[in-house]
């Protein structure tokens, strides 16, 4: 996974208007959703706290578990494939298709198998992947890469979608942009794909050790179709989704609908264990995926990120998220949880620049069902990334390490900090733009603060007010 160079796209995303705008109406709309589904339940930190509990525990005893999972999935008729990285995933997936003979599947909603390139990998196979979400249609039909966790295609208004399916679904040159007509649309052209396809691939949001139980969560139904009308059910899993036992599911399932779509519960919750003689597919097949997670595990801090049950509620209160959409950060895992997650899957050589890419504010934090401690994390990330020698690899970064480091000396020294008090702020001033905010920094510092408002300074300061107020009398 490449370095993102998040400040750059972010200053690309910010000049889009209309992105911005598609942006800020979606996501204050799901968040107020959200905000009126989550005061509904008296015990919701209770829950929140049981959450973390689960997968702080998961993650301790994860190969424990995960030796589990694999038992219990063959005792029940299932096979289970262990995928080091990405290429490993991609290379069973195209084996196991080819061995039907098939060159069509269709694909549930899946976050990890976008993670690995899956469909790029297939294509390269003569293997072509239908999507079925409506919002990763949108994309495949547009040439696009997902913009958010829980909708992929939030960048786009309906207008926009509207176009597309003229352009590209059959039968669909005189459809309105009605939301209804749109999804209407889709489904009729889905509809022959799910009758047709003899093989289909998903995610999980969980899997259960003590049972070997694999489930998906969605919306639409278009993932139930897929999970029990073809031949062959092929799943790709990260190492971080399974949990401990079936009840596990009891705390999940009411955290994940209200933060993710505002709902009390999930309209389509589909559970499988391996094979049913009879009902659903013949063949199933679980491949497992680290893809970095262990080294994400090793780290005791940041080994939070894993504990992600993919609801999005992070992204959509993130003011960072809002103004520069999910592109910017060149992952498929978006805003504050992308900023933490995506530098661990590559053990910090990739996505340097994340952990700068979200604030500290905390309200990523206080939304998190699973309580993740995003702020600490995102600082810790910073440090380590400093720490190996792997942020100032630029003349502008290493000026801004040495200001930062002079800074830190100043502060250490009462008498060195009156004196730049008494020298720095009269030139502060001079910069003041507008009664509130600093004009651009001159030389090095200018690339510093460029990315953050700075106040203006104050007509005095605390120590001269202090002193005044002592010899009042």
């Amino acid at each position: 996974m490449p370095d993102t160079g998040f400040p750059a796209a972010a200053r690309t995303a910010l000049a889009d208007t209309q992105l911005r705008r598609n942006l800020h109406v979606a996501t204050h709309t799901i968040r107020d959703k959200r905000l009126r589904a989550v005061a509904e339940v008296p015990d919701w930190e209770e829950l929140r706290e049981a959450g973390r509990r689960i997968k702080q525990h998961a993650m301790r005893h994860l190969d424990e578990h995960l030796e589990t999972l694999e038992a219990a999935v063959q005792r029940a008729g299932g096979t289970v494939h262990w995928a080091a990285d990405a290429t490993a995933a991609n290379r069973i997936v195209a084996d196991l298709i080819a061995a039907t003979g098939e060159r069509e599947v269709v694909k549930v909603k899946s976050i990890l198998t976008d993670e690995i390139r899956l469909n790029d990998a297939l294509r390269a196979r003569g293997i072509t992947a239908h999507e079925t979400d409506l919002a990763e249609l949108i994309n495949q039909l547009s040439g696009d890469t997902a913009s958010h966790i829980l909708v992929p295609a939030i960048h786009r208004n309906r207008a926009e979608i509207g176009e597309l399916f003229r352009r590209h679904l059959p039968d669909a040159g005189d459809l309105s942009d009605d939301p209804r007509a749109l999804a209407g649309a889709a489904r009729a052209y889905l509809r022959d794909l799910f009758l047709a396809s003899r093989v289909a691939v998903s995610g999980a949001n969980f899997a259960i050790a003590e049972t070997g139980t694999v489930g998906v969560v969605e919306s639409e139904g278009n993932g139930r179709m897929c999970l029990t009308l073809p031949d062959t059910l092929i799943t790709v899993m990260g190492i971080e989704k399974v949990l401990p036992r079936l009840a596990d599911l009891e705390v999940m399932l009411q955290l994940l609908p209200r933060s993710s779509t505002a709902e009390r519960m999930n309209p389509y919750t589909s559970l499988w264990t391996g094979v049913t003689p009879g009902d659903g597919p013949r063949a199933f097949h679980l491949v497992l995926l680290d893809g970095g997670r262990t080294n994400a595990l090793r780290d005791t801090t940041g080994r939070q990120a894993l504990h992600c049950i993919r609801c999005s509620a992070c992204l959509n209160v993130c003011p960072v998220y809002e103004r520069t959409g999910g592109h910017a950060y060149g992952s498929v895992y978006p805003g504050p949880i992308g900023a933490i997650l995506t530098p661990q899957l590559t053990d910090l050589h990739g996505g340097r620049t994340l952990p700068w890419a979200s604030s500290l504010c905390g309200a990523c934090y206080e939304v998190c069902p699973v309580k993740i401690d995003i702020p600490t994390v995102l600082i810790h990330l910073r440090g380590r990334i400093v720490a190996g020698g792997q942020a100032a690899p630029r003349m502008e970064d290493r000026a801004e390490h040495a200001g930062m480091r002079a800074a830190a000396a100043t502060f250490r020294r009462p008498w060195l900090y009156r004196l730049a008090q008494r020298v720095g702020l009269p030139v502060a001033r001079r910069l003041v733009r507008h009664e509130r905010l600093m004009a651009a920094l001159p030389g090095p510092l200018g690339r510093w603060g460029a990315v953050r408002d700075l106040p203006a300074p104050p007509a005095e300061t605390f120590r001269d007010w202090w002193r005044g107020r002592e010899e009042t009398p």
